[in-house]
Protein backbone atom coordinates (compact mmCIF):
# COMPACT_ATOMS: atom_id res chain seq x y z
CA UNK A 1 0.00 0.00 0.00
CA UNK A 2 3.04 2.31 0.93
CA UNK A 3 4.69 1.44 -2.29
CA UNK A 4 1.55 2.24 -4.84
CA UNK A 5 0.90 6.12 -3.15
CA UNK A 6 4.74 7.06 -4.92
CA UNK A 7 3.35 5.45 -8.13
CA UNK A 8 0.16 6.67 -8.03
CA UNK A 9 1.80 10.13 -7.76
CA UNK A 10 4.40 9.92 -10.48
CA UNK A 11 1.69 8.50 -13.23
CA UNK A 12 -0.38 11.89 -12.19
CA UNK A 13 2.78 13.96 -12.51
CA UNK A 14 3.25 12.58 -15.87
CA UNK A 15 -0.06 12.98 -16.96
CA UNK A 16 -0.45 16.80 -15.73
CA UNK A 17 2.78 17.21 -17.26
CA UNK A 18 2.25 16.06 -20.98
CA UNK A 19 -0.73 17.96 -20.70
CA UNK A 20 0.65 21.12 -20.08
CA UNK A 21 3.32 20.63 -22.66
CA UNK A 22 1.33 19.47 -24.90
CA UNK A 23 -0.86 22.80 -25.73
CA UNK A 24 2.64 24.58 -25.42
CA UNK A 25 4.84 22.72 -28.70
CA UNK A 26 1.05 22.51 -30.76
CA UNK A 27 0.79 26.48 -30.33
CA UNK A 28 5.01 26.90 -31.47
CA UNK A 29 4.17 24.26 -34.19
CA UNK A 30 1.06 26.92 -35.35
CA UNK A 31 3.30 30.16 -34.73
CA UNK A 32 5.84 28.81 -36.65
CA UNK A 33 3.92 27.43 -39.68
CA UNK A 34 1.99 31.06 -39.67
CA UNK A 35 5.38 33.29 -39.80
CA UNK A 36 6.74 30.11 -42.77
CA UNK A 37 3.50 31.58 -44.93
CA UNK A 38 3.62 35.41 -44.09
CA UNK A 39 7.46 35.15 -45.42
CA UNK A 40 6.49 33.47 -48.30
CA UNK A 41 3.66 35.93 -49.07
CA UNK A 42 5.84 38.72 -48.71
CA UNK A 43 8.76 37.12 -50.93
CA UNK A 44 6.19 36.57 -53.64
CA UNK A 45 4.85 39.65 -53.77
CA UNK A 46 7.89 41.31 -54.11
CA UNK A 47 8.75 38.94 -56.92
CA UNK A 48 5.35 40.09 -58.56
CA UNK A 49 6.37 43.66 -58.23
CA UNK A 50 9.79 43.46 -59.87
CA UNK A 51 8.56 40.98 -63.02
CA UNK A 52 9.30 42.63 -66.08
CA UNK A 53 6.64 42.78 -68.78
CA UNK A 54 6.33 40.94 -71.55
CA UNK A 55 7.00 42.89 -74.98
CA UNK A 56 4.69 41.55 -77.76
CA UNK A 57 6.88 40.82 -80.90
CA UNK A 58 5.65 42.95 -83.83
CA UNK A 59 9.11 43.67 -85.95
CA UNK A 60 12.28 41.65 -84.64
CA UNK A 61 14.74 43.65 -86.98
CA UNK A 62 14.05 46.63 -85.03
CA UNK A 63 13.36 45.29 -81.44
CA UNK A 64 16.39 42.85 -81.59
CA UNK A 65 18.97 44.85 -83.13
CA UNK A 66 21.98 46.25 -81.99
CA UNK A 67 23.77 45.74 -78.46
CA UNK A 68 22.74 43.60 -75.48
CA UNK A 69 24.59 42.84 -72.27
CA UNK A 70 24.94 39.82 -70.79
CA UNK A 71 23.70 39.28 -67.40
CA UNK A 72 23.09 36.11 -66.31
CA UNK A 73 22.99 32.28 -67.27
CA UNK A 74 20.10 29.81 -65.80
CA UNK A 75 19.25 32.70 -63.58
CA UNK A 76 22.63 32.62 -62.22
CA UNK A 77 24.34 35.93 -62.34
CA UNK A 78 28.02 36.03 -64.13
CA UNK A 79 31.06 37.47 -63.49
CA UNK A 80 33.77 37.89 -66.12
CA UNK A 81 36.87 40.14 -66.34
CA UNK A 82 35.43 42.50 -69.29
CA UNK A 83 31.91 43.46 -70.43
CA UNK A 84 30.04 40.16 -71.96
CA UNK A 85 27.91 41.63 -74.33
CA UNK A 86 26.69 40.68 -78.07
CA UNK A 87 25.38 42.79 -81.04
CA UNK A 88 23.02 41.07 -83.28
CA UNK A 89 23.43 42.72 -86.56
CA UNK A 90 20.12 41.88 -88.43
CA UNK A 91 21.48 43.11 -92.33
CA UNK A 92 24.03 40.86 -92.43
CA UNK A 93 22.95 38.11 -89.89
CA UNK A 94 25.75 38.33 -87.93
CA UNK A 95 26.64 38.51 -83.57
CA UNK A 96 29.66 40.19 -82.85
CA UNK A 97 30.73 40.73 -78.58
CA UNK A 98 32.83 39.28 -75.85
CA UNK A 99 32.27 36.79 -73.73
CA UNK A 100 33.47 38.55 -71.41
CA UNK A 101 37.46 37.69 -71.90
CA UNK A 102 37.57 37.16 -76.11
CA UNK A 103 36.28 38.95 -78.32
CA UNK A 104 33.63 36.65 -80.69
CA UNK A 105 31.48 36.56 -83.64
CA UNK A 106 29.30 34.23 -85.54
CA UNK A 107 26.06 34.15 -87.00
CA UNK A 108 22.40 33.82 -86.10
CA UNK A 109 19.05 32.52 -87.50
CA UNK A 110 15.70 34.00 -86.29
CA UNK A 111 11.99 33.28 -87.15
CA UNK A 112 8.95 34.52 -84.87
CA UNK A 113 9.92 33.64 -81.93
CA UNK A 114 12.76 30.99 -82.59
CA UNK A 115 16.08 32.28 -82.48
CA UNK A 116 19.95 30.28 -83.13
CA UNK A 117 23.31 31.20 -82.94
CA UNK A 118 26.23 29.13 -84.99
CA UNK A 119 30.04 29.14 -86.36
CA UNK A 120 31.06 31.37 -83.77
CA UNK A 121 34.73 31.57 -83.67
CA UNK A 122 36.37 33.75 -81.15
CA UNK A 123 40.04 34.95 -79.89
CA UNK A 124 42.31 33.08 -78.11
CA UNK A 125 43.26 35.52 -74.71
CA UNK A 126 43.88 33.81 -71.39
CA UNK A 127 41.29 34.86 -68.73
CA UNK A 128 40.53 33.37 -65.17
CA UNK A 129 36.91 34.22 -64.64
CA UNK A 130 34.31 33.28 -62.57
CA UNK A 131 31.92 32.79 -65.55
CA UNK A 132 34.01 30.76 -67.87
CA UNK A 133 33.55 32.04 -71.36
CA UNK A 134 33.19 27.86 -72.54
CA UNK A 135 30.23 27.94 -70.15
CA UNK A 136 28.78 30.98 -72.08
CA UNK A 137 29.77 29.80 -75.52
CA UNK A 138 28.43 26.43 -74.76
CA UNK A 139 25.26 28.08 -73.72
CA UNK A 140 24.57 30.28 -77.09
CA UNK A 141 24.64 26.92 -78.69
CA UNK A 142 22.02 25.29 -76.85
CA UNK A 143 19.39 28.84 -77.79
CA UNK A 144 16.32 28.01 -79.96
CA UNK A 145 13.72 30.10 -78.69
CA UNK A 146 13.35 34.04 -76.93
CA UNK A 147 11.55 36.68 -75.36
CA UNK A 148 11.23 40.22 -74.67
CA UNK A 149 10.54 42.41 -71.71
CA UNK A 150 10.38 45.27 -70.05
CA UNK A 151 11.15 47.03 -66.50
CA UNK A 152 11.34 50.74 -65.58
CA UNK A 153 11.82 51.36 -69.13
CA UNK A 154 14.82 48.91 -69.31
CA UNK A 155 14.10 45.95 -72.09
CA UNK A 156 15.41 42.67 -71.28
CA UNK A 157 15.79 39.84 -74.08
CA UNK A 158 15.70 36.27 -72.72
CA UNK A 159 17.45 33.60 -74.63
CA UNK A 160 15.35 30.24 -73.98
CA UNK A 161 15.97 26.29 -75.05
CA UNK A 162 13.93 24.04 -76.76
CA UNK A 163 11.62 23.37 -73.62
CA UNK A 164 10.97 27.49 -72.93
CA UNK A 165 13.57 27.25 -69.78
CA UNK A 166 15.38 30.68 -69.63
CA UNK A 167 19.59 29.76 -70.78
CA UNK A 168 20.75 33.54 -70.80
CA UNK A 169 19.12 36.67 -69.57
CA UNK A 170 20.70 39.73 -71.65
CA UNK A 171 19.74 43.81 -71.05
CA UNK A 172 19.15 45.93 -73.96
CA UNK A 173 22.87 48.54 -74.29
CA UNK A 174 20.68 51.72 -72.58
CA UNK A 175 23.43 54.12 -74.01
CA UNK A 176 21.72 54.63 -77.67
CA UNK A 177 20.37 57.77 -76.75
CA UNK A 178 23.89 58.96 -76.69
CA UNK A 179 24.79 57.35 -80.33
CA UNK A 180 25.05 60.70 -83.03
CA UNK A 181 26.28 64.21 -83.58
CA UNK A 182 26.55 66.67 -80.83
CA UNK A 183 26.70 70.64 -80.56
CA UNK A 184 27.87 71.25 -76.54
CA UNK A 185 24.84 73.82 -75.39
CA UNK A 186 26.30 74.14 -71.75
CA UNK A 187 29.06 73.78 -69.88
CA UNK A 188 28.65 73.56 -65.70
CA UNK A 189 25.32 75.72 -66.49
CA UNK A 190 26.77 78.29 -68.67
CA UNK A 191 25.47 78.67 -72.43
CA UNK A 192 28.45 78.18 -75.16
CA UNK A 193 26.50 77.06 -77.49
CA UNK A 194 28.01 80.40 -80.06
CA UNK A 195 31.47 78.58 -79.74
CA UNK A 196 29.96 75.46 -82.13
CA UNK A 197 31.38 72.97 -80.01
CA UNK A 198 30.79 69.53 -81.65
CA UNK A 199 31.50 66.03 -80.43
CA UNK A 200 30.25 62.42 -81.98
CA UNK A 201 29.88 59.75 -79.91
CA UNK A 202 29.65 55.94 -80.69
CA UNK A 203 29.04 53.85 -77.62
CA UNK A 204 29.08 51.10 -79.77
CA UNK A 205 32.92 51.69 -80.78
CA UNK A 206 33.40 53.22 -77.71
CA UNK A 207 34.87 56.39 -79.02
CA UNK A 208 34.82 60.17 -79.00
CA UNK A 209 35.65 62.49 -81.16
CA UNK A 210 35.22 66.13 -81.37
CA UNK A 211 36.11 69.73 -82.78
CA UNK A 212 36.35 72.86 -80.37
CA UNK A 213 37.02 74.82 -83.37
CA UNK A 214 40.03 74.83 -82.36
CA UNK A 215 41.87 71.21 -82.07
CA UNK A 216 40.30 67.91 -82.75
CA UNK A 217 39.62 65.71 -79.78
CA UNK A 218 39.26 62.13 -79.33
CA UNK A 219 39.18 59.35 -76.51
CA UNK A 220 37.23 56.46 -75.45
CA UNK A 221 34.34 55.56 -73.79
CA UNK A 222 34.21 53.00 -70.77
CA UNK A 223 30.75 51.54 -69.61
CA UNK A 224 29.71 49.62 -66.53
CA UNK A 225 27.27 47.13 -67.43
CA UNK A 226 26.43 46.77 -63.53
CA UNK A 227 24.92 50.69 -63.79
CA UNK A 228 21.94 52.42 -65.61
CA UNK A 229 23.30 54.74 -68.26
CA UNK A 230 26.76 54.58 -66.71
CA UNK A 231 29.54 56.09 -69.28
CA UNK A 232 33.01 57.68 -68.86
CA UNK A 233 35.08 59.41 -71.58
CA UNK A 234 38.95 58.45 -70.56
CA UNK A 235 42.10 58.96 -72.83
CA UNK A 236 41.09 62.38 -73.79
CA UNK A 237 43.66 63.92 -76.49
CA UNK A 238 43.37 67.10 -78.03
CA UNK A 239 45.79 68.33 -81.01
CA UNK A 240 47.30 71.07 -78.58
CA UNK A 241 46.17 74.05 -80.69
CA UNK A 242 46.68 77.77 -78.41
CA UNK A 243 43.49 79.82 -79.55
CA UNK A 244 41.62 82.71 -78.54
CA UNK A 245 38.57 80.63 -76.76
CA UNK A 246 40.68 77.82 -75.58
CA UNK A 247 39.11 78.24 -72.00
CA UNK A 248 35.67 76.69 -73.22
CA UNK A 249 37.38 73.95 -74.90
CA UNK A 250 39.40 73.28 -71.22
CA UNK A 251 35.99 73.45 -69.70
CA UNK A 252 34.94 70.82 -72.11
CA UNK A 253 36.96 68.58 -71.53
CA UNK A 254 37.13 68.58 -67.58
CA UNK A 255 33.67 68.19 -67.58
CA UNK A 256 33.98 64.84 -70.24
CA UNK A 257 36.74 63.63 -67.88
CA UNK A 258 33.93 63.99 -64.83
CA UNK A 259 31.38 62.12 -66.57
CA UNK A 260 30.03 59.13 -64.93
CA UNK A 261 26.39 58.67 -66.04
CA UNK A 262 23.37 60.48 -68.50
CA UNK A 263 20.25 60.94 -69.29
CA UNK A 264 17.78 62.42 -71.59
CA UNK A 265 16.76 65.89 -70.91
CA UNK A 266 14.16 65.72 -73.93
CA UNK A 267 14.18 64.38 -77.44
CA UNK A 268 16.74 66.52 -78.60
CA UNK A 269 19.52 66.99 -75.53
CA UNK A 270 21.46 64.89 -73.20
CA UNK A 271 22.62 65.45 -69.97
CA UNK A 272 25.85 64.37 -68.43
CA UNK A 273 26.43 63.68 -64.91
CA UNK A 274 29.31 63.92 -62.96
CA UNK A 275 28.88 61.32 -60.04
CA UNK A 276 26.87 63.40 -57.55
CA UNK A 277 24.91 63.37 -60.22
CA UNK A 278 25.08 67.24 -61.65
CA UNK A 279 24.76 67.99 -64.96
CA UNK A 280 28.35 69.07 -66.17
CA UNK A 281 27.32 69.20 -70.40
CA UNK A 282 24.26 69.62 -71.80
CA UNK A 283 24.52 68.33 -75.41
CA UNK A 284 22.16 69.21 -78.34
CA UNK A 285 21.64 66.86 -81.26
CA UNK A 286 22.47 67.52 -84.84
CA UNK A 287 20.09 66.56 -87.33
CA UNK A 288 22.70 65.83 -90.07
CA UNK A 289 19.83 65.27 -92.81
CA UNK A 290 17.82 68.39 -91.77
CA UNK A 291 21.02 70.44 -92.15
CA UNK A 292 21.81 68.73 -95.56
Amino acid sequence: MTSFQPMKKSILFTIILCLVLAPASALARKKKKKYEKKEVTVEQKIVAEQTPTPITITNPAEQLYGEWNILSIRKKPISTRDRAYIYLDFAAHKVYGSNGCNTMNGTFKQNGNDISFKDFITTEGTCHNATSERTIMKTFSEVQHYSLSILYQVEYLNLLNSRGQVLMTLRRQNLDLLNGVWVVKEVHGTNILESNVRLVVDPTMKSIHGNTGCNIINGIITIDPEKEFAIQFEDLHSSGNDCENIENETSVLIALEQTEACKRINDNEVGLLDGKGHIVLVLSRIDLKRQQ
